[in-house]
């Protein structure tokens, strides 16, 4: 982050974190003085909302989006942090950085300067909480990995495998409390104190700086807000707490270019907090954050209203992945499975799959159009587990994704599901048993219209990928057909390969392949074949 102090005119980077510092009271209650600034830069005007940061110091921030010269004035009820002028100027990004991520027509997701972003995420829940060294191993792995997104809560977690005690807290603590799990009793009341009405700057700072580590590795941190797994008193906090956390959060984090906000880690599980409470949450968020950045609402059982027009994306856990493009569908917005289960060995129903049925959830989720998030949760002695403590991946599906990841990244954005799929037309339809062929037939002549018009009548056998007239990439899953015919649209020539998701492999079949033709396949599971227009 440049920062600046009084006397001084920085020139700092576009999608960058510029900051001011002014000294001001330390009596009273700092954190409850109003200082904000209005900035004018290239064709733009904004307010931002500054914070204290401890030690009489206050600070503002600000993410530019505009080369040239920025000018800020702040506003505060404090007369001496009132009317300070500061000047600066934005020097265009370096090479690599694209900006923030946003929401794009069609269901997808785009850098700032129009970059694509598909999101493979990863989760590790309580990383910035871990002791210093695991810290840093978790982003060596992490520089290592296929990942670009990382689940990661602000608060704590409380949970079995999580009974260490972090070195830093979100707010000043008065009386320590037990940290032992029981499973009857996962959100007690174990006897913590804190001061709700200060916040402690330094935990705040390590968490800054996490998340300018991970920018440093082009990794979005998906930022969860609040979650159920609390033995601190964290999650029952008034609404008026809540609303004070959620705007000095803002002020200090909505600056960074790759945070993203995920309002709840299984919101239904939060007894705590009314609907209402959660629809007041949605619009402080939305209204401190003058960038815009991705909002969803994470859930266990029952879903979010992924409608609401101030959620941007569904995160959603589910196992039946096939609904992915019923999902898509109804919300008309992308779909990121954050949760499905993890590869691991435990006990626990979500965190056993093996890591071949991991890389087979991830490939579903992909061709119905949406965007996986692993997790990985292997038994270990120290109790440090991926899925929440981070340190070093030890299953075998990361470096499958990587090739996911691979074979997305070289195809055209972007991709919607293929419509002319008999699994997709299903989904869509609900797999009622007293739908006929002809209702599957009469949905796809209304979906995929064009493509029907230049094609005599077809109805392919496995869900996939397309830009029509231009690139197919179907999924064959658990199935292992021998062969497979060709239904791209007549008069179309493209090449065919067949790709093995577990193999990391890709094998051309032919250079020029057109509807009606048939393509013989090795004829075991996991294959994927690859259609891309060469005439």
């Amino acid at each position: 982050m440049a920062r600046a102090t009084d006397g001084t005119q920085p020139a700092f980077e576009q999608w960058g974190v510029a900051e001011f510092d002014f000294p001001g009271p330390t009596d009273g209650d700092p954190f409850g003085v109003r200082l904000a600034a209005d900035l004018e830069g290239p064709g733009t005007a904004l307010r931002v909302t500054g914070f204290y940061d401890g030690d009489g110091t206050y600070r503002l921030r600000h993410m530019p989006d505009a080369p040239g010269s920025w000018t800020l004035r702040t506003v505060s009820d404090v007369p001496e942090l009132d009317g300070l002028t500061r000047s600066y100027t934005c020097l265009p990004p370096r090479s690599g950085v694209h900006g923030p991520v946003s929401v794009t027509a069609g269901a997808q997701f785009t850098h700032a300067d129009g970059t694509p972003f598909r999101p493979l995420g990863t989760t590790c829940y309580a990383w910035i909480h871990q002791p210093a060294a695991l810290q840093r191993q978790t982003l060596r792995t992490l520089a290592e990995s296929p990942f670009n997104k990382v689940r990661m809560c602000v608060f704590p977690k409380h949970y079995r495998y999580n009974e260490r005690e972090p070195d830093l807290y979100p707010y000043p603590l008065r009386r320590i409390g037990s940290s032992a799990w029981h499973l009857e009793d996962g959100g007690i009341d174990a006897g913590w104190d804190f001061d709700w009405d200060r916040f402690a700057p330094a935990f705040f700072r390590h968490l800054e700086r996490r998340i300018v580590d991970l920018a440093a590795l082009g990794i979005e941190a998906d930022v969860i807000l609040f979650h159920p797994h609390d033995r601190w008193g964290f999650s029952r906090r008034t609404p008026d707490q809540d609303e004070r956390y959620l705007r000095y959060l803002m002020a200090r984090l909505a600056p960074h270019r790759n945070v993203w906000w995920s309002l709840a880690n299984e919101w239904d599980l939060l007894q705590t907090k009314s609907e209402a409470r959660w629809e007041r949450i949605l619009e402080i968020v939305a209204g401190a954050d003058p960038y815009g950045h991705p909002r969803s609402v994470h859930n266990c059982f029952r879903f979010f209203d992924h409608s609401h027009p101030l959620v941007t994306h569904a995160s959603i856990q589910h196992q039946e992945l096939d609904r992915v493009v019923v999902w898509r569908d109804r919300y008309t917005k992308p779909v990121v499975v954050d949760e499905f289960g993890y590869e691991g060995d435990l006990a626990e129903e979500w965190g056993n799959l093996s890591a071949a049925e991991l890389v087979h959830r991830s490939w579903q989720v992909s061709v119905g159009g949406g965007f996986p998030t692993h997790g990985e949760t292997y038994q270990d002695p120290g109790d440090v587990l991926w899925w929440s403590h981070g340190g070093t991946l030890h299953g075998e599906s990361a470096e499958r994704l990587a090739f996911l990841r691979a074979v997305l990244d070289d195809a055209p954005f972007p991709l919607e599901p293929v419509l002319t799929s008999l699994p997709t037309l299903m989904a869509l339809m609900g797999r009622r048993e007293d739908h006929t062929l002809e209702q599957y037939l009469a949905l796809m002549r209304e979906r995929a219209a064009d493509l029907l018009a230049a094609s005599p009548p077809f109805v392919a056998s496995f869900p996939g990928l397309e830009r029509p007239h231009e690139f197919q990439l179907l999924y064959l899953g658990p199935r292992q057909p021998r062969s497979l015919d060709v239904l791209v649209p007549t008069g179309e020539t493209y090449r065919a390969e067949v790709l093995d998701t577990w193999g990391m492999t890709i094998h051309r079949l032919s250079d020029a392949v057109r509807h009606g033709d048939t393509l013989e396949l090795p004829g075991h599971p996991y294959l994927a074949v690859r259609l891309t227009r060469v005439g």
